[in-house]
């Protein structure tokens, strides 16, 4: 037997086909380099460009300052590492009080560029986040560690380890704020902890910017008490408008310092300048840089100085109020409170610490703002009036309270249900009756006669009757279809109804006579025959 190979015909698809597999991770690998890197150097080569450009903007206005290009580049450098906090060296001092806006606008910039290379890779999860965090803090690290190894010995100078520290931490704390939300790191961090606990982290954000609220206010009140001193200040930096540039670009840039030592100042700590202190209960300070941020201290000691802290008073009562409803049981609402109070110590603790530093060589150096005592006196600021007023005005449990008998008043005699007596009626006569025999059943049923056979034939239905009531539904049906007829006929019928009923009860009744006459006769021919009587007994019941 031949065996015969049938050939199907290949089917070829138009589609292009996959890559193999083999190639997929190389491209991925590939692509996740190039955005890695971007996200890594993009922050550096724009921050770097915004420091030169401002100094390209302030020399330009200067018209006493001549400075090259290539001059220009070469001063952005160490101001790039200013930015990023790190104290620099002028000779033999120290210059460390540096601002603090343009370190928040560049982990500004550093976040966002986290933010955007991670929804670029697709990343969702918690563990992901280092895939981005890591590569940006490192290239922050070995740039700064390179800038401050290439400024060697110069003018300016920095230390390797310091930039190396400090460009990784503050680019890696700017990383992971720009990934938390996208990959899901608050989440995670915030479900190992109760709700309470999450309530007072948001309060306590809440309080960190209703505390940054009150030392803007503190200023402002200081600055616009010395308007005239801050504008005559301004006037004295120099008649170009180089200088007033240059000045006005240093007073926003140490803003954010200012609003710090204001705080600190309005919450009874306040801070030191050399040897001049600056505090409420204790001012020493006779003469101020020229400065127009520090036209805001105050000439001399008063007691009205301590009408300040009204307003970290006021920040601890407020908060008190937004937690006042965090937890329904006190208890809960003051854990709320610690743990918000805690939150505002420790930011305006970090505030604290990198707002002072050494101030070159000059008589009010160092600038000193007591980090730790700064962070304590916030805590107390808020927790013990956040604390009353969150258990004072918070929702309070309700009580199980009883109601007190009254004397001589009658005593409430519980009801008793009456029980149901059809129930109980019912299983006691279920239990009397005895139970029926099923042989006695049947031997009574048998002996009861056959029932008559009149009333058998009275049982089965007439077909006349049938017949009129099958035309009496017919013509009905036909009257309620058409819309013209009548309820005529319908009553025609009902008088042939109780003419046949009569009928047949008539034809009843002498249908029993015929019977009764019958019985007569036979019961006399009975008889006759007993007589002997012939004549009758020839007789027949038809001849009658």
């Amino acid at each position: 037997m031949d065996a015969r190979v049938e050939t199907v015909p290949v089917i070829q698809s138009t589609q292009a086909r996959p890559a193999s597999p083999a190639r997929r991770p190389a491209r991925s690998r590939q692509s996740r380099v190039r955005v890695l890197a971007y996200a890594a150097i993009a922050p550096i080569i724009g921050g770097y460009a915004a420091v030169a450009t401002v100094l390209a903007v302030v020399i330009a206005s200067a018209s006493n300052i001549q400075l090259s290009f290539p001059g220009v580049l070469l001063a952005a450098v160490p101001g790039w590492l200013a930015a990023h906090h790190v104290p620099l060296g002028l000779g033999t001092h120290s210059f460390a009080v540096l601002p603090l806006l343009p370190t928040a606008l560049l982990m500004l910039m550093v976040a966002r560029s986290a933010n955007r290379a991670a929804a670029r890779l697709h990343l969702h999860e918690p563990t992901q986040a280092r895939l981005v965090v890591f590569p940006i803090a490192a290239a922050h690290a070995v740039v700064g560690v390179t800038i401050a190894l290439v400024l060697g010995t110069g003018p300016v100078t920095a230390s390797p380890p310091a930039a190396f520290f400090g460009c990784g931490a503050l680019s890696a704390l700017a990383a992971t704020v720009g990934v938390a939300r996208r990959c899901c790191l608050l989440d995670a961090a915030l479900s190992r902890v109760d709700p309470v606990v999450v309530r007072g982290l948001r309060a306590g954000v809440i309080g960190v910017a209703a505390m940054s609220a009150a030392g803007a206010l503190v200023l402002a009140f200081g600055l616009v008490a010395h308007w005239t001193t801050a504008t005559t200040i301004f006037e004295q930096s120099g008649s170009e408008l180089g200088s007033e540039f240059g000045m006005l670009l240093l007073t926003i840039a140490y803003l954010p310092n200012a609003v710090v030592a204001a705080l600190a100042f309005a919450m009874g700590p306040g801070f030191t300048m050399g040897t001049f202190s600056v505090a409420p209960l204790h001012l020493t300070l006779a003469k101020a840089p020229a400065v127009p941020l520090f036209a805001a201290l105050p000439e001399h000691q008063s007691r009205t100085l301590l009408g300040l802290m009204i307003a970290p008073l006021a920040v601890g009562v407020f908060l008190g109020w937004v937690s006042r409803r965090i937890a329904p049981r006190p208890l809960g609402r003051l854990r709320a409170v610690a743990v918000a109070a805690a939150v505002v110590g420790a930011v305006v603790f970090l505030l604290a610490a990198l707002t002072g530093g050494r101030l070159g060589g000059g008589a009010f150096s160092p600038v000193t703002v007591p980090a730790g005592l700064v962070g304590a006196v916030a805590l107390g600021w808020v927790l013990v009036p956040a604390a009353l007023v969150a258990c004072l005005a918070g929702p309070k449990p309700a009580r199980n309270v009883r109601p007190v008998p009254v004397a001589g008043s009658p005593e409430p005699v519980a009801e008793v249900e009456p029980e149901p007596e059809l129930e109980a009626g019912s299983e006691t006569g279920s239990e009397a009756e005895p139970q029926a025999d099923p042989e006695a059943e049947a031997e009574a049923l048998a002996e009861e006669p056959d029932s008559d056979p009149d009333s058998e034939a009275l049982a089965e239905p007439d077909p006349d009757t049938d017949l009129d009531a099958d035309a009496a539904t017919h013509s009905g049906s036909d009257a309620a279809l058409d819309p013209d007829t009548d309820s005529a006929p319908e009553d025609d019928t009902e008088p042939d109804a109780e003419l046949d009923v009569d009928a047949v009860a008539e034809d009843d009744i002498l249908a029993e006579l015929e019977a009764e006459a019958d019985a007569e006769l036979a019961a006399e021919d009975a008889a006759a025959e007993a007589d002997g009587d012939e004549d009758h007994s020839s007789a027949r019941p038809g001849d009658k």
